[in-house]
């Protein structure tokens, strides 16, 4: 809590700190370099950039989101509600290609350094602010979503960051107004928003009385956001009329499942990046809807620190760090005066140790900078299908079809015969390749149109 004798001043961004903004473009070259490089080697890792780019693709010809990975004319509005990623259709249509969404959230992930360390420095001093900011560019959080290909939730990181930024300035409108759009990111966020509108109105209930009803009017239509999302609008666009996720929450196993993986993930949460003392300030409650949900959810991928899921609690986390450390420093204790003021300096050099093992560290490597021979010839393969043919795949070919083609899931054509099946089968996966094809769909004759890379291509008989 912070202390009523310990009053901030008052201040609004200034267009001439300079530090930030360059720590911005560095970050932002080395994410583009390493998704860029990792899909130049084809080595996408799942099939969301090939979603997202099918639900892009499809606004930059103003036409509905059509996704058909997830199946046949499926609305992606009826899977998870982002209509937010519309706004990468004016450079999709100018850059038809999935490169244009990994370099979109390279640029997104790194604005969010600018609000970050600008905090930081106002708060902390020019040397702590830019330890902050290196430290939330090269979080393992941040990295690991680098590393994931594209999600949506790029766009929350830097909305996030703003908005929190402006609370710790005590802009409070402006906090609630950069939190607003969280709505249109992701259903979830919603609640995100209620938890920081939360913070607002505790912050602000003595300077600022009127604000504080304002915020909790706002937090009240976070959680209402997030009600109607999930049980009106998305079962409007899904073909089954609900909302597929539920049942990953309801029916799930005991809360204290997994509960190793859920302590470690929050031990990595709290230790490298602010020794625990992020604990000491009520900003980290804007973390705690996320966690909720993943924690709560019968689904193991969402304990651990693995892919995206760790990304929007970034900027919460160093931002409380910063709110922690600027109020402990004022402290009559010398000990924890003198504990905060060395935690900037910790949390940078935590992070650049913690790199080392960490996806950018890949860019230390030669290797990174050339294609593989088997990714040259699986490209060479994949050429041989027409633009517009209506091709099934699993995640290898995705990312160089989904620009071109029709692209469904393989094995979730609903009984559309394809015109092609292309396979990564680089793990030797499938034994008959036309056993397989007559498998998927016994009505149609398939061909072996060649194999390279590790890949198999096959084209239907007419």
């Amino acid at each position: 809590m912070q202390h009523p004798a310990h009053r901030r001043p008052r201040w609004t961004p200034s267009p001439h700190v300079l530090a930030p903004r360059l720590l911005a473009v560095a970050l932002f070259a080395v994410y583009a370099t390493d998704s860029v490089l990792r899909y130049y080697r084809m080595e996408t890792r799942s099939w969301d950039l090939g979603i997202f780019e099918q639900a892009v693709r499809a606004y930059a010809h103003f036409k509905a989101p059509v996704v058909d990975l997830k199946g046949p004319g499926t609305n992606i509005l009826g899977d998870h509600f982002s209509p937010v990623t519309a706004l990468l259709a004016p450079a999709y249509r100018l850059f038809p290609t999935p490169v244009t969404l990994l370099v979109a959230q390279a640029a997104l992930f790194a604005l969010a350094a600018l609000p970050v360390t600008r905090a930081a420095t106002r708060l902390l001093g020019r040397a702590s602010g830019l330890a902050v900011g290196v430290a939330y560019g090269l979080s393992w959080g941040i990295q690991q979503a680098v590393d994931f290909d594209f999600h949506e939730i790029c766009f929350a990181v830097p909305l996030i960051a703003f908005s929190l930024e402006a609370l710790l300035g005590r802009r409070w409108r402006a906090a609630l107004l950069w939190a607003l759009p969280l709505t249109l990111v992701k259903e979830d966020l919603g609640l995100t928003l209620a938890a920081i509108a939360l913070v607002v109105a505790w912050r602000a209930r003595q300077e600022a009385p009127q604000i504080r009803w304002y915020a909790v009017g706002v937090a009240a239509l976070g959680v209402l956001a997030t009600l109607v999302t999930v049980t009106v609008v998305i079962p409007a666009f899904n073909g089954s009329g609900g909302y597929d996720y539920w049942t990953k929450v309801e029916g799930g196993p005991s809360p204290f499942a997994g509960a190793d993986t859920k302590i470690r993930t929050l031990a990595w949460l709290l230790l490298p990046t602010s020794g625990l003392f992020a604990l000491r300030s009520p900003l980290l409650l804007a973390g705690a809807p996320t966690l909720g949900w993943r924690f709560l959810s019968g689904e193991e991928n969402y304990w651990s620190t693995d892919w995206h899921y760790n990304a929007v609690l970034m900027p919460v986390v160093f931002l409380a760090l910063v709110d922690a450390v600027d109020i402990s420093r004022h402290s009559q204790r010398t000990w924890l005066r003198a504990y905060a003021e060395r935690l900037p300096t910790c949390a940078v050099v935590a992070a650049l140790a913690l790199t080392t093992a960490q996806p950018l560290s890949a860019l230390t490597e030669s290797g990174t900078y050339h294609k593989p021979e088997r990714a040259a010839a699986a490209e060479k393969l994949l050429a041989q299908i027409p633009d517009g043919a209506t091709v099934e795949a699993n995640v290898g070919p995705l990312s160089r079809l989904t620009g071109r083609c029709r692209v469904l899931w393989v094995g979730d054509s609903r009984g559309v015969t394809t015109d092609w099946i292309a396979l990564d089968n680089g793990s030797g996966w499938v034994n008959d390749p036309l056993g397989y094809a007559r498998e998927l769909h016994p009505e149609g004759r398939y061909r072996v149109a060649g194999q390279a890379g590790g890949y198999i291509l096959m084209e239907r008989v007419r």
